[in-house]
């Protein structure tokens, strides 16, 4: 600097002190000149950030362990796919149960993982937030090259959305730990206590889960959902289990109905139908009732394709499904069928004919036995 007469502005850098432990600090250096424009001296200033660089190390290791983790989660559902698929062919269907829970089990390591690493990352996420708050406050005009890194990285919207980026990765692990959950349930390796719960509110929660695909999309307007309530008492059951075959049921409503815009959208219907399809509004209409005094019966109807008889004698059948490959794994209603029947002591049917629609039929007892 001496030599050169030139201002070093903060730059970022370490220092020993005299106990050996080293430091992080920002500092900023300036010459200082005689009358004569030789420098003669240096000035001076600097701030302690050690505790941020290591809060940005720590969040940037824990970064990468995310994305590790990821990738193992993802490497182990396409295994599962693929030993899915060698089950189908093979027609192997004893085994099931058995695969199903190591699959679940190993799925369920590295989700724990990132589960676990998602509350370390909002946390200093959080504090590194609250730091750059005070360095605004407290430095109000940065220098120009802060500005411009600023402006370069859009920095408002970065503290801004970086939480809500948090959020979305915690609720999407919250669905994993769901879907390992009925994978569980499928291979009865799970036992959850059952508790009495508002059966509406479940049916609410999973519809509030679901309202992004039941919002007008590009291609179709939104899917009308009709609730029918009856006036039911608290029901003893395994709630996180019934949730799940509304979310299956609900989620096969929406597809069908899906399908059936696309098709006539694609001009595959005949006259006839393209003609009652002009004022055809997607409809999903759900209603309960008591229909004796232990029972409750709650309905899920849509006014969609519809289905053949051939296809709902397999309907619940493991691994059964008559959506392209990647969109289904065919194991939804399978599960929901054995979280009522066998967890709930219920029953589970689908009333269906072709162009009319399908209505899915739960019925279980008020109190478990």
């Amino acid at each position: 600097m001496i030599e050169t007469g030139t201002s070093a502005l903060h730059v970022i850098e370490t220092m020993f002190l005299a106990d050996g432990s080293q430091i992080w600090i920002d500092s900023s250096k300036i010459p200082l000149h005689d009358a004569a424009g030789n420098v003669v001296g240096i000035l001076g200033s600097y701030d302690d950030i050690t505790e941020r660089q290591q809060a940005e190390e720590a969040l940037r290791q824990s970064e990468t362990q995310l994305r590790q983790q990821a990738l193992d989660l993802e490497k182990t559902l396409q295994e599962l796919k693929q030993t899915q698929t060698q089950l189908i062919q093979s027609e192997k269907m004893s085994s099931l149960g058995q695969l199903v829970a190591g699959v679940a089990h190993e799925i369920n390591n590295p989700v724990s993982f990132i589960y676990g690493n998602i509350a370390h990352a909002k946390e200093y996420i959080h504090n590194l937030l609250a730091l750059l708050s005070l360095y605004r406050k407290h430095y109000p005009n940065p220098n120009l090259e802060i500005q411009v890194k600023a402006e370069a990285i859009d920095l408002g919207f970065l503290v801004e959305d970086l939480p809500k980026l948090l959020n979305s990765m915690r609720v999407g692990a919250d669905r994993i730990e769901k879907i390992i959950a009925s994978l569980r349930v499928f291979s009865h390796t799970d036992q959850l206590e059952t508790k009495a719960i508002d059966i509406h509110e479940g049916i609410d929660s999973t519809l509030m889960i679901l309202q992004n695909r039941l919002k007008a999309q590009h291609n179709r307007q939104t899917i009308q959902v009709i609730r029918d309530y009856g006036n039911l008492p608290l029901v003893e059951c395994y709630a996180g289990q019934i949730n799940q075959v509304f979310m299956n049921i609900l989620s096969n409503s929406i597809d069908a109905l899906e399908e059936y815009l696309i098709q006539i959208a694609d001009g595959f219907c005949n006259a006839a139908q393209t003609q009652r399809l002009k004022s055809f509004k997607p409809l999903i209409r759900i209603s309960t009732r008591m229909f004796n005094p232990d029972w409750i019966r709650i309905q899920i109807a849509d006014n969609g394709l519809g289905m053949t008889e051939a296809v709902q004698k397999r309907l619940f059948d493991p691994f059964f499904t008559t959506k392209p490959v990647g969109k289904g794994t065919g194991m939804g209603l399978s599960i929901s069928y054995q979280i009522v029947t066998e967890r709930h002591g219920g029953t589970l049917k689908c009333n269906s004919f072709p162009e009319q629609g399908a209505e899915f039929v739960i019925e279980i007892p008020v109190q478990q036995r």
